[in-house]
């Protein structure tokens, strides 16, 4: 590793170890996904009006290199309508085929009525207008907002077996680094990934910028593949195989937090993580009963689409609450 790479991760290992040991994390998941449509300006005012530590999002990046703040590689039905205000029937096209101002013709401030996502979210409220932003936007909110302690929890959304739908792991990654060093937040911000590919990159070419390693073992996403004699293509080589063991395997592609799926944690991974110097934080946690499992685990952050129940446990147990920094969200979400 080159000597300026050296002296940019001692730094940044510094800045971490200068964090309170014992600051919880609490993270808006998609801003607050349960009270205001995800991923969006509205989202994040929300989140930041609540009070989290960490503004967790999703990013895609267009065909025109602008990186957005997205969930789907391709326009969801059950949250987009077109410029003439109609559904649309069936997913629509991948954000990496779109320009960014093709992708901002759409508008995606509600569920569809009747849907999954509204069924499922009931308190989300509405803001019609909103765009797709782009993560440059939400940077702007949160200076906006007065509030230069929040932290932003970015994740690179591409899947190994989808190649055609976003950039390969190389350029998201840079896509995204660079927008970051743009903004001048790399001191607090987090790189995150299912597709560890690109959190390889992160480390090797920024340094300063701290990645987190998620993982899920569930029928409905696996990205860990254990059972699997191949590995999995999701984890840049390193396979459950090889160290028996999620943590095991984060610590081996050098990562420093582990954010596995709340239902796979157990007391004895936790255990193991913290022995090989890993942080714990966890997705995505909404249950008022689950929030109290989580935090009697001992975990050191959560995710949640509601983080006014998590702020309500944690202010119940006496813990430290993060600032609250109301801000309305910018007029350009309803362009």
């Amino acid at each position: 590793m080159p000597v300026l790479s050296i002296r940019v991760a001692f730094l940044a290992s510094l800045l971490l170890a200068a964090a309170p040991a014992s600051a919880f994390d609490l993270q808006g998941h998609r801003g607050a996904r349960g009270l205001a449509p995800e991923n969006t300006l509205p989202a994040f005012a929300r989140a930041l009006s609540i009070g989290v530590t960490t503004l967790e999002l999703d990013t895609g990046v267009t065909r025109d290199g602008v990186v957005v703040v997205a969930h789907d590689p391709a326009l969801n039905p059950e949250l987009t309508r077109d410029a003439g205000g109609h559904w649309l029937e069936a997913r629509g096209p991948a954000i990496h085929a779109l320009t960014y101002a093709e992708l901002s013709r759409y508008d995606v401030g509600r569920a569809k009525p009747g849907s999954r996502t509204a069924q499922r979210y009931p308190q989300q409220q509405p803001a019609d207008g909103a765009r797709i932003p782009r993560l440059a936007e939400v940077f702007a909110l949160a200076a906006r907002a007065g509030n230069p302690a929040v932290r932003f929890n970015i994740e690179t959304k591409l899947h190994p077996d989808h190649k055609s739908e976003t950039l390969p792991p190389e350029p998201f990654a840079r896509a995204v680094i660079a927008e970051i060093r743009r903004a001048g937040v790399a001191s607090r911000t987090t790189l995150q990934s299912f597709d560890w590919r690109t959190l390889q990159v992160a480390q090797r070419e920024a340094p300063e910028i701290a990645t987190v390693y998620l993982s899920a073992r569930q029928s409905w996403l696996d990205n860990i593949g254990a059972e699997s004699t191949l590995g999995s293509p999701w984890t840049a080589g390193i396979s459950f195989a090889q160290y028996k063991s999620v943590p095991r395997m984060v610590h081996a592609a050098g990562g420093r937090i582990w954010s596995p799926y709340h239902g796979d944690l157990d007391a004895a991974q936790l255990e193991e993580a913290r022995a090989l110097g890993l942080k714990v934080i966890v997705w995505t946690v909404n249950d008022a009963g689950r929030i109290a499992a989580m935090l009697d685990l001992g975990v050191d952050g959560i995710i949640s689409d509601y983080p006014d129940r998590a702020r309500a446990e944690m202010q119940r147990r006496g813990m430290v609450l993060p600032a609250a920094t109301p801000v309305e969200p910018a007029a350009a979400s309803s362009r």
